[in-house]
């Protein structure tokens, strides 16, 4: 048999890589080029996708925002609502007190009266009384 040299043994590789090898690594090149075409269309749709939550995000933020100041104006419209309306109450129960002050000193002056009166009927009955008995 013959003896193979270090030539023979490069050529024989090479023969082997151009006739195998090479086949399949262009077949690994190609699918590794359809792999990275689907990947950028992935990432190009994922930032079509982005774009388009952030564009819907900033449309339901600024109704949020917009029913939110809704809110506020309607708070505050109440809170001036209540604030008059307190102040009326508190006229009106001021107005209250003061008349019933007044009721209160008049009916007031007229029990001292009436207990004047039953004084001065309870002496006029004793004085009689005492007429009576001597």
């Amino acid at each position: 048999m013959a003896q193979m040299t270090k030539k023979d043994i490069v050529e024989a590789f090479q023969e082997y890589s151009e006739q195998t090898l090479n086949p399949k690594f262009k077949q690994i090149d190609q699918r590794f080029e359809k792999v990275e075409e689907k990947l950028s269309a992935l990432e190009q749709r994922v930032d079509q996708s982005k774009g388009e939550v952030i564009h819907q995000f900033h449309i339901i933020s600024e109704n949020v925002i917009s029913q939110v100041k809704l809110v506020a104006e309607g708070v505050m419209n109440l809170d001036g609502k209540f604030t008059r309306e307190m102040g009326t109450l508190r006229k009106n129960d001021e107005e209250i007190m003061a008349m019933l002050k007044f009721s209160y000193a008049e009916l007031d002056k007229r029990i001292e009266t009436l207990e004047t009166e039953v004084r001065e009927l309870k002496r006029r009955l004793d004085r009689i009384e005492q007429r009576s008995v001597s």
